[in-house]
């Protein structure tokens, strides 16, 4: 089995502030870091880290050349990663507040410019058994979707950000579904949890679910069952890519034989450790840090 993220790379600015800014309010930061991220990029890192073989797949701009460092640091394969020295890379400008919440802007930049040719190349080299994750932050989602699914791969899907042009793929076609409460709403269109829950698995019967819920924990559910699992308190400093760490390290238990409930539990552990960090990527803990 080999395991494939075709997702983004992004560029982090990352602002301190006292507080998210209100709609007309100018406020001065407290100073600025520059981080490596995108959701596909902290994902794939989350994973390695956890001890899986990934290959990553995607397209970066001329100034993203860190990235691919950064990418073989983790023993990430970069095979399937294009360099446009044509493009602008993509990143995100992001505010933390004093209590380490945050308010992201992003720019797809490169990830917006993915072409068809290439995620055919891409998917040449994988097939059924195979597995693949996708978020929702690069273009061609339909069709990578469609692709992927004519091949056979088990299809894991962040669907974040949730817009209407996810809403236009086959969600039918996902495996499964790893998202936070705010993608639930917006995909089900009610905040309620069990309604939430009613509402997946009437769209996406043959479907596996997992909803995260910040400090009151993660949960997952399909037609017949369902898992709850409490969060682990700790101070937050930055919620940055909690979500990704929290998708990488529950993947990788599944793929190592792991229960849900060990999954549920793992996964919570990893993202308790990375919002005590500053950072997308660089606040992603080895596996080892969970086991100390």
């Amino acid at each position: 089995m080999k395991f494939l993220n075709y997702g983004s790379l992004n560029i982090d600015y990352v602002y301190r502030v006292d507080h998210i800014l209100a709609p007309g309010e100018t406020l001065s930061s407290k100073g600025r870091e520059i981080f490596p991220g995108g959701k596909g990029l902290n994902q794939s890192i989350a994973l390695a880290r956890a001890g899986v073989e990934v290959f990553h797949a995607g397209r970066i701009g001329k100034e993203g050349g860190f990235l691919l460092d950064l990418c073989r640091e983790n023993g990430i394969c970069t095979d399937f990663i294009k360099l446009d020295e044509n493009a602008d890379c993509g990143h995100t400008m992001i505010q933390v507040d004093a209590n380490g919440e945050n308010a992201i802007l992003l720019y797809g930049g490169s990830n917006q410019q993915q072409e068809k040719a290439q995620m055919d190349e891409v998917l040449d080299h994988f097939g059924r058994g195979d597995v693949i994750l996708l978020q929702n932050e690069i273009n061609e989602m339909p069709y990578l979707i469609d692709r992927a699914y004519e091949k056979g791969l088990t299809i894991f899907l962040n669907p974040s950000p949730m817009d209407e042009k996810l809403l236009r793929c086959d969600l039918e076609k996902i495996s499964w579904f790893l998202l936070n409460e705010v993608e639930a709403e917006q995909l089900t269109g009610t905040k309620d949890e069990e309604e939430i829950r009613i509402e997946l698995r009437k769209r996406y019967p043959g479907a596996k679910f997992v909803l995260t819920l910040g400090k009151e924990g993660a949960c997952y559910f399909d037609a017949e069952e369902s898992v709850f699992q409490e969060s682990f308190p700790v101070k937050v400093v930055d919620t940055t890519a909690a979500g990704d760490t929290f998708t990488g390290y529950f993947i990788a238990e599944l793929l190592k034989g792991g229960t849900k409930e060990e999954a549920l539990r793992i996964a919570s552990r990893a993202a308790s450790i990375a919002v005590s960090r500053k950072g997308a990527s660089t606040s992603i803990p080895y596996r080892k840090e969970l086991d100390a």
